[in-house]
């Protein structure tokens, strides 16, 4: 391995770290201003450079600056006596791998240069995990594998689809699948939320108006239908359609034509209708407050969503993807996270889905303050606390950040919490996987999630003790003969 080079004019301050790197078996070379650093970079290079800003005869940013243009992937960390904001943010935007202020301790910048020394180690790697091309989905669980077999098989098929799932879990993604990989692919592909618009504007919104049909109606205005003649009109939320207007879209979808607002000749409708919901359709028509002419209509395809904890092996893979997408949107650097949080994350439960991983990896490019994302990086929303009460989760998909300044994420579809109780992660994904398990009607609802609840804990407190039984019993407060049943009983021996 190379050396770790350290750059500083200040001889103490070479020698400490000399001394500690020395101790942890790393080879180092210092130089004591950045002309010799800049020469000895002609014939050579370190594994990491440490660097100071600010010194006689060069700064620490312009051998920064040179680095990133001739060794892209070498981590830098930069070090100062003058913790100021413009310092840190020159750093950063510099490209540097951390930036570390004077006085520090001494582990701490031990263990910082070693996390700099397994980035530089993982380049490769990380080179080679580089997306060149956007894919249009990505999954390689089972129920996404039966997705895309499903989207190849309707590719020459014009038949209507109803796509149903959670929110963010990606239904328009799967609806311009479906219209890319389909005859109408030439044709236009129009996109609308029913639910974000008024009751009063939707029927003009879908179907258009003529020029006086109402008042503000000062020219003949084409609705979605007709914008989207040839191609395939999506209409997102479609359980939250009103009820009056769900007549009119039978009508169309029954006899292919429809009415402007206000008009009097029919026009032809040669549209493709997907539809997507992540309302229960079959329990609003039972409600009587969807129709069941118009569900039957729409459910010739139906396919189905899995929400991410149901796929939960494609969390590193997305994880991946966003990282690489957020960070060539903001032209920096794609950041990576390391397998122990890779895990973590997997085990979140995610009940904002998709939408909720990609305003992650978003957050995560701009504020983790290292190539390579630890657990400890995440956001504090998303790790769990070392005090004794779990913190409460702010409902929010959208990335907005919290009123203590952490990204909140956490959403769920299950029934809310009572005022004035913290809802942590795990809580908030078991009442979310809770509303799943009454809603399929499936049997033994408790006694399945006292199993699963057992096994999880126990396992953890395994691996925690390495296996030791006897101090994982300790730890969770049982008996080491009740452990060693549980152990039997949930089939964990191995």
């Amino acid at each position: 391995m190379k050396p770790i080079w350290i750059v500083d004019d200040d001889q103490s301050i070479r020698w400490v770290l000399e001394k500690a790197l020395a101790r942890e078996n790393f080879t180092t070379r210092s130089f004591s201003g950045v002309r010799d650093a800049l020469a000895a970079l002609e014939t050579d290079s370190p594994q990491v450079l440490v660097s100071d800003i600010r010194m006689p005869g060069g700064s620490g940013l312009e051998l920064l600056q040179t680095v990133r243009d001739t060794l892209p992937g070498l981590p830098v960390i930069i070090m100062t006596a003058f913790s100021d904001l413009d310092s840190a943010v020159a750093a950063f935007q510099g490209g540097a791998f951390e930036y570390l202020a004077k006085p520090f301790d001494i582990d701490k910048a031990v263990e910082l240069i070693r996390r700099a020394v397994d980035e530089s180690m993982r380049g490769e790697a990380a080179y080679d995990e580089r997306v060149t091309e956007t894919p249009e989905m990505l999954g390689q669980a089972p129920a996404m594998q039966d997705m895309f077999r499903a989207i190849g098989r309707l590719s020459h098929s014009a038949a209507t689809v109803l796509i149903t799932g959670e929110s963010g879990t990606g239904k328009e993604l799967v609806a311009r699948a479906l219209h890319r990989h389909s005859p109408r692919a030439n044709g236009p592909f129009i996109a609308l939320n029913t639910a974000a618009i008024p009751k009063d504007l939707l029927e003009s919104e879908l179907f258009g108006h003529e020029r006086g049909a109402f008042t503000g109606a000062q020219a003949m205005r084409q609705g979605r239908f007709e914008q989207a003649e040839n191609g395939t009109l999506f209409l997102d939320e479609i359980g939250d359609m009103p009820f009056d207007l769900q007549t009119r879209l039978l009508r169309v979808l029954s006899d292919g034509q429809f009415y402007r607002v206000g008009g009097h000749n029919p026009l032809r409708a040669n549209v493709r209708v997907i539809a997507a919901t992540h309302q229960n359709l079959d329990a609003r028509v039972r409600q009587g407050l969807f129709r069941e002419d118009l569900y039957h209509r729409l459910n010739v395809i139906r396919l189905r969503l899995p929400a991410l904890r149901e796929r939960s092996e494609d969390i590193p893979l997305l994880t991946r993807h966003f990282l690489q997408k957020s960070a060539r949107d903001l032209g920096v650097e794609p950041k990576r996270v390391s397998d122990s949080a890779l895990a973590y994350l997997a085990s979140l439960p995610f009940p904002g889905n998709v939408r909720q991983l990609e305003n992650l990896c978003n957050w995560l490019t701009v504020m983790a303050p290292a190539q390579v994302i630890e657990q400890k990086d995440l956001p504090p929303d998303l790790t769990p606390r070392q005090d004794a009460t779990p913190e409460s989760i702010a409902v929010s998909t959208d990335g907005a950040v919290a009123p203590n300044g952490s990204a909140a994420y956490a959403t769920s579809p299950a029934s809310p919490p009572p005022a004035g109780v913290p809802v942590s992660v795990w809580e908030s994904g078991l009442r979310t996987e809770v509303a799943r398990l009454l809603r399929e009607n499936s049997a033994d609802v408790m006694d399945e999630l006292a199993r699963r609840f057992e096994a999880a804990v126990i396992r953890e407190a395994l691996d925690f003790t390495r296996g030791r039984k006897v101090e994982a019993a300790e730890r969770l407060g049982i008996g080491r003969n009740t452990i060693t049943r549980k152990i039997q009983e949930l089939h964990l021996d191995a």
